[in-house]
């Protein structure tokens, strides 16, 4: 969610910043005007301003379809989250039974879920507020139990038999 702020902060600023190019040289066409300036250079500063305030409309549209994009797949993920809970949770059943046939100790239990969320030794080792030496050795045993090669094994286990062929 933060980087979604800050990517449309950024989006906002840089329409600011054309917004104040824009009034930038509309003040100088102006000022050239008033001063009797030449029709070209009064017309090449208008094609920059013309060109400034395209930019402006053209980033404001994709400002727009972005964050029109991004609310379709929020409501596409939390569709998907609503059809699935029942199998995630059963998955989430079927996991922890699993874990505890090979006998694995609450924290080896812990740091194989979030093994399996994808996260580094590094990521759970800050979760776990814990040494990532730690979660080395945890890992390994949680691979040993299983006995299984690694992370890939460990993950396939459980996703196999849900994939279709």
């Amino acid at each position: 969610m933060s980087d979604d702020l800050d990517g449309r902060s950024a989006s906002y600023i840089t329409i600011a910043l054309f917004a104040i190019i824009g009034a930038l040289i509309g003040w100088d066409v102006l000022g050239d005007y008033q001063q009797g300036s030449s029709l070209r250079h009064i017309a090449i500063e208008l094609l920059v301003l013309a060109a400034t305030v395209a930019g402006i409309v053209l980033l404001w549209v994709q400002l727009r379809r972005t964050r029109t994009d991004l609310a379709h797949a929020r409501v596409a993920e939390e569709q998907w989250r609503n059809e699935s809970r029942e199998l995630l949770q059963g998955l989430g059943v079927a996991i922890e039974k699993q874990f505890g046939r090979w006998e694995l100790t609450k924290a080896e239990a812990e740091v194989g879920l979030l093994l399996l969320k994808g996260l580094s030794h590094k990521e759970i080792a800050t979760v776990r507020n814990t040494s990532e030496r730690t979660i080395r050795e945890q890992s390994r045993a949680v691979y040993r139990k299983a006995g299984l090669p690694g992370r890939s094994a460990l993950s396939a286990f459980f996703l196999e038999d849900l994939l279709l062929p």
